[in-house]
Parts: structure tokens; sequence; C-alpha cells
């Protein structure tokens, strides 16, 4: 019975040491293939462990524990982001011994079983502690808070939803975040400086920033909060505080747990930066402006031992690296809102000092709202002058129309610009409005009644009007629903059997083989002049682009972007259209009353200089055939009179048939 019991122990046996044996060959050539590290057939004392490495998770106490049982360690080398390490005994019998007592462990380590798998190496390249330095300007000051400071901060943020505007307070993907004293917006990682949050910082933060301003970390006290809230295993992609929305330097308190933050040059160096819980990063200089910083999405960091060079210093030694589990982390970033263009060192990254980027085809209202305001409104106030005096001769067919209408007709004008078309018909009441005040301004000089207005909400009654126009003035909203909601404005003033004249400009510059009137001029004179001008400056701003897609790339926090809109490329003038969606430049003539049309050194608007002055970018939605009838017939109470094609513009004449009830 004894007998048989030892038989079968000893097959058992052998079937695993089989087993056993096939598992480290197959991690021997595992780790020729992908790591190039060969593997000896006879004993030595350096020893390469598979299984066993920061990058599987496997801590270098956990390890180096279950390394002693075989014999004296004299190194432990963890290379970071690998699933092996590198161990030498004290001789070539205790790494005999540690082979054969050790391979096949399992080892229980952060929740998770791993089986270790030892092979033999000729030698082990100890040479690798290579001190990776701090980016230039990069300071981390440990213990800066005491632990009773760090729990009063935490408590000052109240993390439950609040309906006041005092905070804004978003879920983000990867994490929360609050804003104090200026929101952050992530569509365009600005801040919107003409609109500041009630109450300021938190009253908590004022001894703190006190101590930077004795200790002469900063010059000036912090306008803007940001409170990150991170969870093990979330973080926040490489980006660059925008240099035009912040001074420098930028600060960044570490509360609850620590972490590590990655640094990337443009050049391709970088460097991991160890943040110890209560520290206080000071990023100026190059690192603020330059480098990228970002946090990896990960619940282990790869950390020193032993921190002994230096305050958030990381370095290569592979002799002193190990795993920290990351907890929740709370991050205080203090800045400081600039309101001048910044003048940095490193333009090729700079918004202030670069062209523009196209704006992205809008989606929400508030988007569309902004994007309206810097392409449409501000822009005719800066040209409204020049604009006007290019604006005289009325179209045929809208001359037509007002002239058709009867003695004592009241006709609104939505959209006026300069008035060309208020005194047509002498025997109607004509009033116009227009969103542009120095446009309106001119109207009424002219002796015309018009007023500052919006097309989406006209002061005026309902059912008051005979007539309504809306002439080259609806392709100037950015969304499909705000464009709409202008032709229900103007069914809204309608009379019922009132008449409303809509012009858009089209798609379709060339309709039934005539090009239009818009295309023509391209071949005159001073067009073909400055063809070439024009090609220069779409290029210019394409190329623009790709520079920003290229150099802002690791820059950006994308992630709170749901998804990524079409950018709105600069038209090529007295060309066809190639998208819905564009910027036509407005090239400003110096001589033409700027004065009076332009406020001179403005900043406001979208606009270039060139030698011969300012160009503005206009946005406009060229309308497919069929596109503006179709809207039209989707608005209750209102029929198609007619529709048709005028010198490049798509044209609708409708009628209210009856009163909406609702």
């Amino acid at each position: 019975m004894d007998s048989s019991m030892d038989s079968t122990r000893s097959v058992r046996r052998t079937k695993e040491e089989k087993k056993l044996l096939r598992r480290q060959i197959k991690a021997s050539h595992t780790l020729l293939k992908h790591e190039g590290i060969s593997t000896a057939s006879h004993p030595t004392k350096h020893l390469v462990v598979s299984n066993g490495g920061l990058g599987n998770g496997v801590s270098r106490e956990s390890l180096l524990e279950v390394l002693k049982e075989g014999g004296t360690v004299e190194s432990l080398l963890t290379p970071p982001a690998k699933p092996y390490a590198f161990v030498t005994y004290s001789s070539t019998e205790a790494g005999q011994n540690a082979y054969t007592l050790l391979n096949g462990r399992v080892l229980q380590c952060h929740d998770q079983s791993v089986a270790l798998y030892f092979s033999y190496v000729e030698k082990v390249d100890s040479d690798r502690s290579v001190s990776s330095a701090l980016p230039p300007g990069l300071s981390v000051l440990e213990d800066f808070v005491s632990p009773e400071e760090e729990l009063q901060l935490l408590q000052a943020v109240d993390w439950t939803p609040h309906t006041d505007d005092v905070t804004v307070q978003k879920a983000l993907k990867h994490r929360r975040v609050k804003h104090y004293g200026y929101e952050f917006r992530y569509d365009n990682n600005n801040v919107d400086k003409d609109k500041p949050l009630p109450g300021g910082l938190p009253a908590e933060c004022d001894a703190l920033l006190q101590r930077c301003l004795a200790d002469g970390h900063i010059s000036v006290l912090p306008d803007q909060l940001t409170v990150n809230q991170y969870q093990s295993g979330q973080g926040i992609p490489p980006h660059v505080d925008t240099h035009s929305a912040f001074e420098d330097p930028i600060l960044s308190l570490s509360l609850g747990a620590k972490t590590v933050m990655d640094f990337k040059h443009p050049d391709g160096r970088s460097v991991a930066v160890v943040l110890p819980e209560r520290s206080l990063l000071v990023m100026k200089g190059e690192s603020r402006y330059l480098w990228t910083h970002g946090i990896t999405p990960r619940k282990f960091d790869v950390v020193p031992v032993s921190e002994v060079e230096g305050s958030g210093v990381m370095t290569s030694d592979l002799s002193n690296l190990t795993l920290s589990r990351r907890g929740t982390r709370t991050s205080l970033t203090f800045r400081k809102i600039r309101h001048i263009p910044c003048n940095c060192a490193y333009p090729s990254v700079c918004d202030s000092q670069q062209p523009p980027s196209p704006p992205t085809v809008p989606v929400a209202e508030g988007d569309a709202c902004y994007l309206e305001e810097q392409y449409v409104h501000q822009v005719y106030e800066e040209i409204s002058s020049h604009f006007s005096s290019t604006r005289h001769s009325p179209w045929p067919h809208v001359r037509d129309f007002l002239l058709s209408l009867p003695p004592g007709s009241v006709l609104a004008d939505i959209g006026c610009g300069n008035g060309k078309y208020l005194g047509i018909n002498p025997e109607v009441i004509s009033v116009g409005c227009d969103r542009s005040a120095n446009l309106v301004q001119i109207c009424v000089e002219r002796g015309y009644e018009a007023l500052v207005s919006d097309a989406l909400s006209v002061p005026l009654r309902s059912g008051s009007c005979d007539a309504c126009i809306s002439i080259a003035v609806i392709h100037h909203f950015s969304t499909q629903e705000r464009r709409q909601a202008a032709v229900r404005e103007l069914v809204r003033l309608l009379k019922v059997g009132g008449r409303a004249l809509i012009y858009v400009w089209a798609m379709e510059q060339e309709y039934n083989k005539q090009k239009s009137k818009y295309l023509k001029e391209r071949t005159t004179g001073a067009s073909v002049e400055r063809s070439g001008e024009l090609k220069t400056e779409e290029n210019m701003f394409n190329q623009q682009e790709e520079h920003d897609r290229k150099i802002r790339s690791d820059m950006k926090c994308t992630e709170e972007q749901n998804v990524t809109q079409p950018r709105i490329h600069i038209h090529t003038n007295r060309t066809a259209f190639l998208s819905q969606d564009l910027l036509v430049p407005w090239h400003f003539k110096c001589n033409a009353d700027k004065n009076k049309g332009a406020r001179s050194g403005s900043t406001k608007g979208p606009l270039e200089n060139t030698s011969e002055g300012p160009v503005f970018h206009r946005y406009y939605h060229v309308f497919q055939q069929g596109e503006l009838e179709e809207m039209c017939c989707c608005v209750t109470g209102v029929k198609v009179l007619r529709s048709y094609h005028d010198q490049g513009n798509w044209c609708v004449e409708l009628e209210k048939t009856h009163c909406n009830s609702s």
C-alpha cells in the first residue's frame, strides 16, 4: 500500500516538473522574442523572473520577500512597465537554490495571483541608473500644507450638486471638476474673461496663497481655481494650459493621495514627476509654456522606493523602483487670468502669437451664438461703413416685390443693412431692423425708420405686417434650428394673407449653365489680380490649421468633447463653394472711411492684417437647391408661392395662410 502511494507521488511529481519546464521554456522564448533577453542553460547567480515585474502589478516589496527565501539577494532590478525583473544572488549556489525552490511559486499581489518562472542569465546590466532632471522652471515642494490644512481644504470643496452660479461643477469623462473665480471652458480650452463667477476663490485658500506670495512662488494672487478629483484609474490627457488664458506661473496642490505626472518636451524628451500628497507643484517659464503635462489613467504608479534624488524627481534607477497604488486625489490648480496677449518666448506653441484656428461647425446653442457673435455681428460692426459703400443697387426681383405692395402696406425689412430697400416704395410704411448698431445708424442718417434687433426676436407685434423681407440674412445663422427659427419669426410678424420674400446665398453658383455675377466678377481686372492673394490667404489659413493639429495634438484636453466637429474653412473669393459652412473674407479698404467703419486698433473680431488693410471673415451657410423651400414648408401656417434662383441666391416667396393657435 505504501509502495503504491510512493509510486503515484513519483509520477505526479514528474508531471508537475514537466509542466513547469514547459512554462519555463515558453517564458524564455517570450523574453528572447519580445525583449531580446537570452537565457543560459547552466546555473548562474543571475536570474530573470518572468511574471514578476512592475508591468504586471508585482511590487518590489512583494517580490523581494519571496526572493529572499532562495538566499541572500545582492540586487533586484525592476524595469518600469515590464512583466519581469532581474535578481542577483550572492553566489551561484544561492541562485540555483532559488531556481529550484521558487520556480512556479504563486504570488498573491494586489488582489491577483501570478506564477513566477525563473531562468538563468549570464549577467545583469547593473549600470542602468540615469537621473532625469525636472523640466526647467518646474519645482515640487513637499509637505507644503499640514495634514490639518489638507483636511480643511478638502472640506472646503463641496461636491454636492448646486443650482447657484457661484461655482461651476461638472462630471467629466475621466474625473469630476469644479471651477471658482472663472469657468474654464473645455470646448475652446479658455475662459470667458468678461464673465467672472461671483464669490471668488474659497476663503480657506487665503493662507496658502499668502504663503506662496511671501515665499516668492507668485507675485500676484491667483483669481481662478480649478479643483479636479481623480479616482483610482483616472487621469488627464497631456496638455499645456492655454497661453492666452493664464499668466505665468501655475500652481497645483495635491491632496488626499500622491500621483505621477508625465511631462513631455516637443522634441520627445519625457520626465515622470512624482507628486507626493500635500505637495505643491510650481510650473514656471519653459515647464509652463512648452512642456505638456498629463496623468496617465492607471491604478498603480511606478515610483522610487526612496526619493534620494530630491523632491519630485523620478529616476530610471531600476534598483529603486516599486509600485504605489493610487487613491482618491484632489488637485487644486491656481491660475491668474491673462488680460493681454501672451508674448512668451515659445511662439510655435503660443496661441496668442499664432493666427487663429478656424472655428468648428457648432452643435450646441451656446456655441452657435458665440460663433455668430465673433464671425457675423462683430465683423459687420467693424466693416459697416465700407460695407454700406458697396450696397447701393437694389436687386430687380426684390424691387419688383416691394413695388407690388399696395399703398399703406406695412413692411418690415429684417436685416435691413444700410436700408437700401426701405425707400424703394414710398407708398408703404417701412421699418427696418438690423443686429449692427452702426448699420442702423446709417439708416437713421438717411431718414429711414430702423432699430437694433436680432432677427430671432423682433420687437414688433405679431400679425402687424403686410409684408416682410429677409435679404441675405438667414444664411448667417449657424445651425438648422436657428435658421428655421428666423423663418418662424418672419411668419409671426405677418398678417394672414401677408407675404414674405427670403433670399439666401446658394451653393449652386452656376445654375442652368449660367454663372452667377459673383463668379463672373472673378475674371474682371482687379479680381484677377487679387485671386492669387486670396488663394494664398486660404492656403495660409489651412496651413495654420495643420500646424495647430500637429502642435496641439498633445496639448488639448479633448476628452471632454463628445464629438469632433469639422472645421469651417476660409472660402476663396469668386470661386465655387466647396462646402456649405464657410468663412468668406472681407478685405477692408484702408481708404474707405475706416475711422467711421472700423475701430482703429480693435482686437475684437476675426481679422487678419495684410499690406492692403485688415481682412475680416464672415460666417455663411450656403443653401443647396430645395433646402430653403423645404425649411419654409416645415413652418406651420404658410404656403410657398414660388421658389427661384436669382444670381447665385435661392429665393422663396411665401404667404401666411393662418395663425398658429399654439
